[in-house]
């Protein structure tokens, strides 16, 4: 056959082009680099998996090791290491006693191994193991059976360990004692800034005449005696304490202008307490301030109470140093429990003559409701309404009075309710009716020899109150911030008054921190004074 011309044959077609391979290429690349990527990626999610069971397997293996139990198991070895161990501190004593001063040294070395590996052992959260604890062991047995045999027996281990011992309880013992005396010292002493605070305002007093011409004229108000207010009676030296309850119960009171506070201090405390409640404002209510020694009727012939003052055996025991009798605890020899002051509620009727009812505060309570409702109360012919006690059984009788006495026990129920001084309501009509007061001086005068009763104006009281006692609602009055640190909040808020009764006083740097502030926010702190002493 004939070929055809060049001109008229069929082109040959190329396989694949060249940007085709260029593509393929470009792809070969980017999939190993993919694929790469996705790998490393996967080891470093695996790794990390594994990382987190191992941390987690970990952290259950430690949460799972009760160290507690482990010592307390008779087949671990930290059991065995804690028992040689108490047994090594025993010789320790006994070698140091018997002047074996190098076995006393490899004996404490040693401790302080078992002490270490108890301690990794702890951290770790894992048992020791025979590994570990077998050296220490041994080397520890060696050295116990090396002070056995330099005749340290177990009876002369036991003798010296009872010593010991004994000489340990009553070192704890007098640390006890120490530390309740040093208390004590504390919540009687007056912080410096108080007594700073008192100085100025003496000062005030003593060099501003117009004062004491206006202490005068409220002295003379016909408020004062005016039934158809409300009365509040107050018996303390502390100016600033004396000064949160009045502002208190005026911040919480419906109508402050019919409220009258009847305030009673020593003669001390006279300048400085008319002092501040002259130069501060009260929203309108009335307030008296009278001076103890100015109630010439309060004397020997009437008072047993005046008369055990002055007495050379009570001033001794309240008065004297703490540790001359360690037998007799501290808080009974509180010398607070003999001043005139304190015992001035046995006397409200002779001290207010014409009133007929009135609240009666101790200075460290703070009122946090309006107490005018407790004067409509019915106190259903009684003289005092109180808040009862009982819910506890160390508030009954018995636990104030002396029972064995049969003056005591013949005319009290030992399991009597107990009641609280501090917030009360008294009816004085009705105490004068019951003389009260002659009461009160009969039980104090049985008890000049302390064998009635040791402590206190509460045991007196629930003897003379005995039978004429009306138990008010418990809100009314909240007990124990003085030294309970676990008061429910609840409790806390629904309280109209709240007592800080105890040694911890919110004014003391050792005041229960928690409820400092529900009676700091009742201080006038823009006063000058204030500022001056007790901030600065």
């Amino acid at each position: 056959m004939r070929r055809r011309a060049a001109e008229y044959r069929r082109p040959v077609r190329r396989r694949y082009s060249q940007w085709i391979w260029v593509l393929l290429g470009m792809f070969l690349i980017a999939g190993l680099v993919l694929f790469v990527f996705h790998h490393n990626q996967h080891e470093d999610r695996v790794e990390q998996l594994m990382t987190e069971r191992k941390s987690r397997a970990d952290l259950v293996n430690h949460e799972g090791l009760n160290f507690t139990k482990e010592i307390l198991s008779p087949s671990s070895f930290s059991r065995q290491l804690s028992e040689q161990m108490t047994l090594a501190k025993a010789y320790v004593i006994i070698a140091k006693e018997h002047n074996n001063l190098y076995l006393a040294w490899e004996l404490s070395k040693r401790i302080r191994s078992c002490q270490l590996l108890l301690s990794k052992a702890a951290m770790r959260g894992e048992p020791i193991t025979a590994e570990e604890a077998e050296p220490v062991i041994s080397s520890l047995s060696y050295l116990i059976f090396k002070a056995q045999g330099s005749h340290y027996d177990i009876a002369t281990t036991i003798m010296t360990m009872k010593s010991h011992i004994q000489a340990l309880e009553e070192r704890a013992n007098a640390a006890t004692v120490q530390s309740t005396v040093f208390g004590q010292l504390v919540a009687e002493a007056l912080p410096k800034s108080l007594h700073c605070l008192k100085l100025k305002l003496t000062v005030d007093w003593l060099s501003k005449l117009p004062l004491q011409a206006l202490a005068e004229e409220n002295m003379n108000s016909p408020r004062v005696v005016d039934n158809n207010l409300y009365h509040f009676c107050i018996f303390s030296d502390n100016v600033l304490a004396t000064s949160v309850v009045v502002n208190s119960t005026i911040s919480n009171a419906d109508h402050s202008k019919q409220l009258v506070f009847h305030i009673v201090t020593n003669g001390v405390s006279f300048g400085a307490m008319q002092a501040w409640f002259l130069t501060n404002d009260f929203r309108g209510a009335t307030v008296e301030v009278q001076n103890i020694e100015e109630f010439s009727w309060l004397n020997v012939s009437y008072a047993p109470v005046v008369k055990q003052l002055l007495d050379k055996d009570s001033r001794a025991f309240y008065f004297g140093g703490y540790y001359e009798d360690v037998s007799v605890e501290p808080k009974l020899r509180n010398s607070k429990y003999l001043f005139l002051l304190n015992h001035l509620r046995f006397y409200i009727p002779e001290i207010y003559p014409q009133l007929e009812k009135i609240v009666f505060l101790d200075d460290d309570v703070v009122v946090q409701k309006d107490l005018t409702q407790l004067f409509s109360l019915d106190l259903h012919g009684n003289v005092n309404g109180a808040v009862e006690t009982c819910l506890e059984s160390f508030h009954r009788y018995y636990k104030y009075l002396n029972f064995s006495n049969p003056i005591i026990s013949s005319k009290f129920d030992p399991q009597a309710c107990g009641w609280a001084f501090g917030m009360n309501v008294f009816d004085l009509i009705a105490w004068r009716k019951a003389n009260i007061t002659a009461r009160y001086h009969f039980w104090q005068e049985q008890n000049a020899d302390r064998t009635l009763w040791k402590l206190g104006t509460l045991p007196p009281a629930l003897l003379a109150f005995y039978g004429l006692t009306e138990p008010l609602d418990r809100r009314w009055h909240v007990l124990g911030l003085g030294y309970d640190m676990n008061i429910d909040d609840r409790l806390i808020e629904s309280a109209a008054v709240i007592h800080f009764n105890g040694n911890m006083k919110p004014w003391l740097r050792l005041g229960i921190g928690r409820y400092k502030p529900l009676w700091k926010r009742y201080i006038n702190e823009s006063h000058p004074y204030y500022a001056d002493c007790v901030t600065s």
